[in-house]
């Protein structure tokens, strides 16, 4: 008896009620530390003999000092980088941790980065922060050039270029936009890198632009346009590098849309390979904050379970 008494008194693990260093200890994972200063790439000297590749600045003679280096797939991320001009203030941005760890894994310092759905110019904004060349593609001219204002105000210490193109990523015309601004700006052909966070099809309805994806009538139609993205895109990407995708899913009608899934064939279709995917949380989401209890509520009456991750998709062009 002494013993089931014992067994009753131990803490079991509760996921709603642990905090993220309680599960990072429990579980192992790596969470993406807030205010804790980690070593960046930039401050790590190289060693006499380096091993560094093609594609990045790390080298792995030293790859003990490369703490702020994510190589985990699944990414506990405390709260969004405030940092510098960085802004929460669309609806629907992304993290700028996730940008900043895309370049540090597939680009080089002088490297240009593009970003078909460039939002409010996180991508840019770490693109100067990095050291990395950047070019934005935005649909929206009144937000394209609201985000030029913003990436204009970060500082340059690496005197990077950044350009913003009002257009979209459907049109060939703004790609031939895309491919004359390297020729003549940035003096090359290529880009290195390119990063995707397109609209979760109509969850956010960003504009009344017919061309804007939160705008497509079917989950079919999304992913046609996405798709003339990517293909229209791959001609400015170097052969090898790297498309990385930042998408989640959708609830319609009481059913699971998995358009990361959908989204993922889509890439491969268009001549890509699968490299790796990561799950993303971030704790205390925006988009659900004081309604935790509601949304909990709702999910045990529904019968699902309530969207707390985005996938971040890796691929190779071939």
């Amino acid at each position: 008896m002494a013993k089931m008494t014992e067994k009753k008194k131990h803490k079991l693990y509760s996921p709603l009620s642990s905090s993220a260093s309680e599960i990072q200890e429990q579980l192992g994972l790596y969470i993406y530390p807030d205010k804790e200063k980690k070593v960046s790439v930039l401050e790590v000297k190289k060693s006499e003999n380096s091993k560094v590749s093609k594609i990045n600045d790390i080298d792995l003679n030293k790859w003990k000092e490369y703490s702020d280096i994510i190589t985990d797939s699944l990414w506990l991320i405390g709260n969004r980088d405030r940092s510098g001009v960085h802004t929460a203030g669309l609806h629907g941005n992304f993290i700028p941790q996730i940008p900043h760890q895309a370049m540090l894994r597939y680009t080089k310092q002088g490297d240009t980065v593009l970003d078909t759905f460039l939002g409010s110019g996180t991508t840019l904004i770490e693109c100067k922060r990095l050291g990395r060349n950047g070019i934005g593609i935005e649909l929206l001219p009144s937000l394209a050039k609201k985000s030029e204002e913003l990436i204009e105000r970060e500082l340059n210490p690496y005197n990077v270029v950044t350009e913003v193109i009002d257009g979209n990523g459907c049109s060939k015309k703004t790609i031939q936009k895309a491919k004359n601004l390297l020729q003549k700006k940035y003096k090359r052909d290529k880009v290195q890198l390119i990063i995707m966070h397109p609209p979760y099809h109509d969850i956010i309805k960003f504009s009344d632009h017919p061309e804007d994806l939160c705008n497509t009538h079917t989950t079919e139609e999304f992913l046609e346009k996405f798709s003339t993205v990517v293909h229209n895109s791959f001609e400015l990407l170097e052969k090898k590098r790297f498309l990385v995708l930042v998408i989640g899913d959708k609830y319609n009608q009481g059913e699971w849309i998995p358009l990361s899934f959908y989204t993922m064939q889509k890439v491969l279709e268009n001549g890509y390979k699968l490299k790796s995917i990561a799950i993303k949380n971030i704790v205390g989401n925006r988009a659900k904050r004081n309604t935790e209890h509601l949304w909990r509520r709702r999910a045990l009456g529904g019968g699902f379970y309530i969207f707390k991750h985005e996938y971040i998709m890796f691929f190779q062009k071939k």
